[in-house]
C-alpha cells in the first residue's frame, strides 16, 4: 500500500544528463520552464507523504496541553502517530515538549496549536535520541524558523548530528510505508544541563537528569506553576520501553531522584495517559522484571528459566494483557534484564 500523491501531467521526464549540458540545448530548456516547473513540483509531492489526520489536543493543566497517541508503534495506518506530542502554553509563546515522530506529525500539532492559542512556538524540547521525539523538529524549524531553539541534552544533540539521526529517520520511512518521506533530521541547535531553569513568561520550567535510565539522555521537563512532568520514555503508560540503550537499575535510581527532586507531580510519558502514580506502577512492572533476574543469576539459573520467573510474576502477570507489544517484546527485554543481572551481581 502506499501513501504517495501523484499528478497526472503529460511532462517528459529529462535525464540526469539532459540538465548537466545546459550549456548545449539551453535554449531548449528555457523554452520548456513552465514544463520544468510543474515537474519539480510533481516530484516534490511524490517525496513528501501524506498529512496525518487532525488529533484534537487534551488540556491536561492550565498551561499544559498533549496530542495523545493511542499506538504505541509505528504503523502504515498511524503513519508514525505512536508518541504524544505535549505543548505548553504560556504569555510569551508557546512551548513544545516532543515533536513527534515527523514532517507530518509536527504539521498537525502546529494546526492543532493554532485552534488552541494565536502565539507563535518559541521553543521545542526533545527528551532523547529515539526518532519518535524529535523528527517532527522538522516541521516547527520550517514554520517558526531554523533560528527557533530546539534544546536538548548534549549527547542526544550529539547522536542525532551522527549517523544515528538519519538512521532513525530512514526506519520511520520503512515501518510507516513512507508516510513520513519528506522529513528531514533536525538536531537540538540549543544544550542543557540538569537543574537549569528557563522562564517563559509565566512558566517556569526545570530540567531533570539523572543518568541512564531508558537511554544514557533523558532529559525530563518540569512545568512548575502545573506541577506536571514530562518525563519522555523513562516511563510508559501503555507498552514495554524500549531498554536497549537503558538500565533497570539505572531506571529505579531515576525514578527515585526525579520523585525526590521534583515532589508530587502528573507524571506525562511520551506513550500512554499521563498519571499521578505512573514512576509506582511502571516501576513496579520493570522489578517484575529485573527481580526475577536478578535472583536467577544468583541461583545460577539458565536465561530461559529467568523469563518463565518472569512470566510468573504478579507483577508483570497484572501487565500483561494491557501493554501493547508485550508478547512480541517480554523475551527480547528479558534477556536484556538478565545480561545486565549477570554484571550486577559479578
Amino acid at each position: 500500500m502506499t501513501h504517495f500523491k501523484t499528478k497526472q501531467h503529460a511532462t517528459p521526464v529529462l535525464p540526469r544528463r539532459t540538465f548537466l549540458g545546459a550549456s548545449a540545448i539551453g535554449a531548449g530548456l528555457v523554452g520548456m520552464w513552465p514544463e520544468l516547473q510543474t515537474f519539480a513540483a510533481d516530484v516534490q509531492d511524490f517525496l513528501v507523504g501524506p498529512p496525518v489526520k487532525d488529533i484534537p489536543p487534551i488540556q491536561l493543566s492550565k498551561h499544559v496541553w498533549m496530542i495523545f497517541a493511542p499506538d504505541g508503534f509505528p504503523t502504515p495506518e498511524n503513519r508514525g502517530m505512536m508518541s504524544n506530542v505535549t505543548f505548553v502554553v504560556t504569555t510569551a509563546g508557546v512551548i513544545i515538549l516532543d515533536s513527534g515522530s515527523s514532517l507530518q506529525i509536527g504539521q498537525m500539532a502546529i494546526r492543532m496549536i493554532k485552534k488552541v492559542t494565536p502565539l507563535p512556538v518559541v521553543a521545542v524540547f526533545n527528551s532523547h535520541f529515539h526518532g519518535d521525539h524529535w523528527l517532527g523538529n522538522h516541521a516547527f524549524a520550517e514554520e517558526y524558523g531554523t533560528q527557533l531553539p530546539i534544546y536538548a541534552l548534549a549527547k542526544t544533540q550529539e547522536t542525532i548530528k551522527g549517523i544515528e539521526g538519519n538512521t532513525w529517520r530512514v526506519l520511520m520511512e520503512r515501518w510507516t510505508n513512507q508516510s513520513s518521506a519528506g522529513t528531514k533530521a533536525v538536531p537540538p541547535n540549543k544544550v542543557v544541563t540538569h537543574g537549569q531553569k528557563f522562564k517563559f513568561g509565566d512558566v517556569d520550567l526545570v530540567m531533570h537528569h539523572y543518568g541512564r535510565a531508558h537511554t544514557d539522555a533523558d532529559l525530563c521537563v518540569e512545568v512548575v506553576q502545573d506541577k506536571v512532568t514530562s518525563v519522555g520514555d523513562i516511563a510508559m503508560a501503555n507498552r514495554i520501553a524500549n531498554i536497549d540503550d537503558g538500565s533497570y537499575p539505572g531506571t529505579f535510581k531515576y525514578f527515585k531522584a526525579l520523585s525526590d527532586n521534583a515532589g508530587q507531580q502528573l507524571w506525562l510519558p511520551g506513550h500512554g495517559q499521563p498519571a499521578k502514580n505512573l514512576l509506582e506502577t511502571y516501576g513496579q512492572f520493570l522489578a517484575g522484571i529485573w527481580e526475577p533476574c536478578l535472583q536467577a543469576v544468583k541461583d545460577g539459573k539458565s536465561e530461559a528459566e529467568a523469563k518463565q520467573m518472569v512470566l510468573n510474576d504478579p507483577r508483570v502477570k497484572k501487565r500483561a494483557t494491557d501493554m501493547q507489544g508485550f508478547e512480541n517484546n517480554i523475551g527480547k527485554y528479558t534477556s536484556l534484564a538478565y545480561l545486565e543481572a549477570e554484571k550486577e551481581a559479578f
